[in-house]
């Protein structure tokens, strides 16, 4: 029996700045990330998503025709396995609140190192999700109030993976409990956080040091 491959990670890449473009798409292909196609507006964004499909989707938040969040909306119906992660400044908190609300499932800061770059779109094409540190208090901002929500040890450990990019399964196995039982246990944790997404919940709890 030969041995099996994995097709290559595929990745659109979307934003106005030509050379920040240029330099995500190189770094993206030296780490083995093929790149389906740079778009300078969001419309073409939107339609590079339709035409090709890929794991992730490395989004500018801001851009022209079509901002980052409407590039999501459209993502969710032309391609919904597409994992959009929006690429952002900082001081943005109530647009990436919007997003998340639209279906993205990462945040990553412009100024973020490269590592970081390369770990988000991993994580994303994976299933999971990936919240900027920096960015996290920003999101959560507008949703904190006096009270902090008291999550069991079990809420605050599948969160944890969560935000480590951890698929339900793999959660499962490093907990020895069923997948099920993890989708129980975030429903129950978004709700103790009044988060409407996944994605939004780790933002959160991070940001109220529920987690870390």
């Amino acid at each position: 029996m030969g041995i099996q491959t994995r097709d290559p990670l595929a990745c659109i890449v979307a934003d106005d700045h030509p050379a920040t473009a240029r330099a995500v798409c190189a770094i993206l292909e030296d780490h083995g990330i093929v790149v389906l196609g740079c778009a300078r507006e969001g419309d073409e964004a939107a339609a590079l998503i339709a035409l090709h499909k890929p794991a992730v989707a490395l989004i500018d938040l801001r851009m022209p025709r079509l901002n980052g969040i409407e590039v999501t909306r459209r993502a969710q119906r032309s391609s919904p396995g597409t994992g959009i992660l929006l690429y952002t400044a900082f001081g943005e908190g109530a647009l990436l609140t919007e997003a998340l609300d639209a279906g993205a499932r990462g945040f990553l800061l412009k100024e973020a190192p490269l590592e970081d770059l390369i770990r988000a779109v991993e994580t994303v094409a994976g299933g999971g999700l990936y919240v900027d540190a920096v960015l996290a208090g920003a999101i959560a901002a507008t949703h904190q109030g006096d009270r902090v929500p008291i999550l069991t040890q079990r809420e605050r450990e599948v969160l944890r993976l969560l935000a480590d990019g951890h698929a339900n399964e793999e959660i499962g196995r490093r907990l020895f409990i069923s997948p099920e039982t993890v989708r129980t246990h975030v429903r129950k944790a978004m709700a103790k956080l009044e988060a409407e997404t996944r994605t939004h919940a780790v933002a959160t709890a991070l940001r109220r040091s529920i987690i870390a």
